[in-house]
This record gives C-alpha cells, sequence and structure tokens, in this order.
C-alpha cells in the first residue's frame, strides 16, 4: 500500500505559507521545505522564511539546516526530504512538501534516479571556470547545441544545472532532457495530492513587489551585509538567489539602492513566470485558482480536503 504525500506548490508570493499551515493542522500533518534558499540559516529576509511563531507548533523540516558556503543541490535535498518522510511516517503523520522549486518536487514525488555516471571531476572544473571566465551564457550556449530542450528549461545563469546537464551529456551520450522526460513517466510510489496555489497575474505581481518592500523595511541590505562580513561571497550557490546578489551588487557600489530593489522586483516576477510555467507542464496536478474560491482560505481547504477525501489521503 502506498504511503501517502500532499504536495502544496505555487509561484513565490502567491500565500502558500500559510496555507500550508492550516492543512497540516487540518490533515495532521508535518512540513517539509521543497525551497532551495530557505534551507541556509542566516538568509531570513531575503528567502521569506517562515518565522518560529507562524509554525503555529507544526514542525518543519529542512529549513535553517546549512551554512551559506555548504553545497545545496536536488540530489541533497532529495536525501534529506525522504530522510525526513520517514520520521514523519514513523510519526503516524503525513508529510507535506511545500516550496516553489518545482524540480525538487519532482524529484521525490517520482523519486527520480539521479546516479552518477562514474563522475568527471576534471570536465566539471573545466565548465566551471568557462563560466567564470566567460559568463554562464557561454555555457548555456554549449548546452543548447547538445540538447535544446534542456536548455530551454534552464535559465541562462543557472550554472549549477547547466553544467550538470553538461556533465551528464559528455558522461552518457545522452540529452538529460531525454533521461528527465523518460524518469517523468514513471509512476509515484506515493498515494499523493499535488496542489498548485495559483492567483491574477496582475494581483500577484502586486504581492511580488509588496513584498519586497517589506524585505527591505525589514533589514535585507544588513542582512546581506552580516552574510559578506562572515565572508559569504557571490561565487557561492546561496548568494546568487533573488534578492541578495542584487543587494551585492548594491553593497559592491555597482548599481544604487533604487535599482537594487527595482531589480529584484522585476527578477521575482520573471521567476514567478517561469514558475507557473514548469508547473502547468507536470502531470497529475490539481489547480486552486484562489479567484475561484473568492480568495477565501476556508473555501480553499474545504476544496483541499474534498480531494484528499477523493484519494483516500487522511491520517
Amino acid at each position: 500500500m502506498k504511503k501517502p504525500l500532499i504536495v502544496l506548490t505555487g509561484p513565490t508570493a502567491v500565500g502558500k505559507t500559510k496555507l500550508s499551515i492550516s492543512l497540516a493542522k487540518a490533515v495532521g500533518g508535518e512540513i517539509i521545505s521543497a525551497d532551495s534558499m530557505q534551507v541556509y540559516r542566516g538568509m531570513d529576509i531575503g528567502s521569506a522564511k517562515i518565522r518560529p511563531f507562524e509554525m503555529q507548533g507544526v514542525p518543519h523540516y529542512l529549513v535553517d539546516v546549512l551554512e551559506p558556503n555548504e553545497p545545496f543541490h536536488v540530489v541533497r535535498f532529495q536525501a534529506m526530504a525522504k530522510k525526513a518522510m520517514a520520521e514523519i511516517y514513523q510519526k503516524g503523520k503525513i508529510p507535506i512538501l511545500t516550496g516553489g522549486t518545482g524540480f525538487y518536487i519532482q524529484a521525490v514525488l517520482y523519486d527520480i534516479d539521479f546516479a552518477e555516471h562514474g563522475g568527471d571531476n576534471v570536465y566539471r572544473r573545466e565548465l566551471e571556470e568557462a563560466a567564470k571566465a566567460k559568463g554562464p551564457e557561454y555555457l548555456h550556449d554549449m548546452l543548447a547545441k547538445v540538447d535544446e530542450r534542456a536548455a530551454r528549461a534552464i535559465h541562462a545563469h543557472n550554472v549549477k544545472r547547466i553544467v550538470r546537464a553538461l556533465e551528464y551529456f559528455h558522461q552518457t551520450g545522452r540529452p538529460i532532457s531525454e533521461h528527465n522526460l523518460c524518469e517523468r513517466q514513471k509512476e509515484s510510489p506515493y498515494c499523493f495530492a499535488y496542489f498548485v496555489l495559483n492567483e491574477d497575474r496582475k494581483k500577484l505581481y502586486e504581492r511580488i513587489n509588496l513584498r519586497v518592500d517589506r524585505m527591505m523595511a525589514e533589514g535585507l541590505t544588513e542582512e546581506v551585509r552580516r552574510l559578506r562580513e562572515r565572508g559569504f561571497t557571490r561565487h557561492m550557490v546561496s548568494m546568487q538567489g533573488l534578492g541578495y546578489k542584487e543587494m551585492l551588487d548594491y553593497l559592491d557600489g555597482q548599481i544604487s539602492l533604487e535599482e537594487a530593489v527595482s531589480v529584484i522586483k522585476r527578477d521575482t516576477r520573471h521567476f514567478a513566470k517561469r514558475q507557473i510555467t514548469w508547473f502547468k507542464r507536470e502531470r497529475d496536478v490539481i489547480w486552486i485558482e484562489k479567484e475561484e474560491y473568492h480568495q477565501d482560505e476556508k473555501e480553499i481547504l474545504g476544496k483541499m480536503m474534498s480531494e484528499l477525501a477523493l484519494r483516500g489521503i487522511r491520517n
């Protein structure tokens, strides 16, 4: 019999965090963060990290567990998430995977195989050095020549994923997009419900702009300054996160504070658009459009509970 798993995702700033707490209380669940930034200690404001009082006693996993200079990628996330799920099942609770990193969710939901094909540290270092010397776009162009589908799916500045895709092709002679497509066709080992919370685009963009203003008021600049003083640099994956790299540009005198805030808002809106595109490609998704439920959390939660009952997911 398959074990239960609930996924609650959607674009940034749509309201996943608050809803996830209500959902966890309703089903007897515990939350695993599917977020590539909230895992880092000291990166609170820029990642819109849930605060302890907001958790309302609901246990959270994969929040505040790594230092910003520690590696974190989909393979490590998958391993950590599966360990957390085992703990949650042991308690007789239901894991709720919450966050906006679609690739991370996919990795757990379909138990994607990320087995390394021997590894090639020399080639990986060559690629990383090329990215530093010639810019991430150079690597992205390399990828487009051997795996156009992967190049379309991976942002030109996501060096980590581009390197992995090129390395996979180098090792196997197969496009990683082909491998991922095969993995996505796998049946999930879980009895799951995959909710995507969404909102009218104009309202979502307004929420994003207001969130960035709130981050600035709460001290994002000071947070990034403290991280820089601790020795965390822009070359680290964590410091490439939205909000952090722009604040580093401001602190390094490359742009004004006004420009930094404007770029954060613009790039976060673009990020939200890419997230929605990703989720539209996913199968077995239950879309929750907030306008259809009058933006009422009780109505939304009622719909979710009905869907869970249909799938036999209950505590």
